[in-house]
């Protein structure tokens, strides 16, 4: 009996042991996530909004040009993936011509070693494409940093499928999903999400018409990035 009783006392020990491991691991990777989120909200977020062909790619190298911010579209790191050859590049090929969503922990997988890859060196992170839905959003602050600013280009779908139609016919290199059926289902997807990714983001978010000039629509731009920036530049010195 008192052996049973012996054995039974070590076998709760070492599982309080376990336990008590298991427990500190966690907290020291919940450390590290935010040390790391930390490292990365000291550096300006921005979060580009708008439908394909809204015109966000053209303003995207406006602003990195005037203020040196990195750029990183979600839509250009899935297609390197794609151009790898690699089975997740396969994968997410199928997703991509049919018009659907790329599942969230992909695009964010790759967004984050994206912006660990730069955080060093970056003076500001545009994010380009991203969030397409509101989960997106709420995992992007949670795992990467908060977005300082979201920027969101409207237009109508008209204008977008004449834009991208225009380019696919332009381009040298033919894109898989540069063509009016998959461009539809791509712009209905977007229609779907983006109301509520507004009404979450409302306070931080921006609309711009995107059916204007160019320039006027960068002078608008330029406005809301500099208003950001002094923001942040005072609440670090209150900090």
């Amino acid at each position: 009996m008192k052996v049973i009783k012996f054995e039974f006392f070590f076998c709760n020990l070492f599982m309080c042991h376990q336990m008590a491991m298991k427990k500190e691991a966690q907290e020291k990777q919940k450390a590290e996530q935010r040390r790391r989120a930390q490292a990365v909200s000291d550096i300006p977020i921005i979060w580009i909004l708008g439908g394909p062909g809204c015109g966000k790619g053209t303003q995207c190298a406006k602003i990195v040009e005037k203020y040196g911010f990195t750029h990183l579209s979600s839509g250009d790191l899935l297609r390197d993936e794609v151009a790898s050859g690699s089975e997740k590049g396969r994968e997410l090929q199928k997703i991509m011509t049919s018009g659907g969503l790329v599942p969230n922990a992909e695009v964010l997988g790759l967004l984050n070693a994206a912006v660990i890859r730069a955080k060093g060196t970056s003076k500001g992170f545009l994010i380009d494409g991203y969030p397409r839905e509101k989960s997106q959003g709420i995992a992007f602050e949670a795992q990467i940093a908060p977005a300082d600013l979201a920027l969101y280009f409207d237009c109508s779908e008209e204008t977008m499928l004449k834009r991208i139609l225009a380019r696919a016919a332009a381009a040298t290199v033919k894109r898989a999903d540069d063509n009016e059926a998959t461009i539809r289902s791509r712009l209905h997807t977007f229609k779907c999400n983006t109301s509520d990714i507004l009404e979450l983001y409302n306070e931080k978010t921006l609309t711009i018409n995107a059916e204007r000039d160019v320039e006027i629509i960068f002078m608008e731009v330029v406005e809301a990035i500099d208003c950001m920036l002094q923001k942040k530049e005072r609440a670090a010195k209150v900090c």
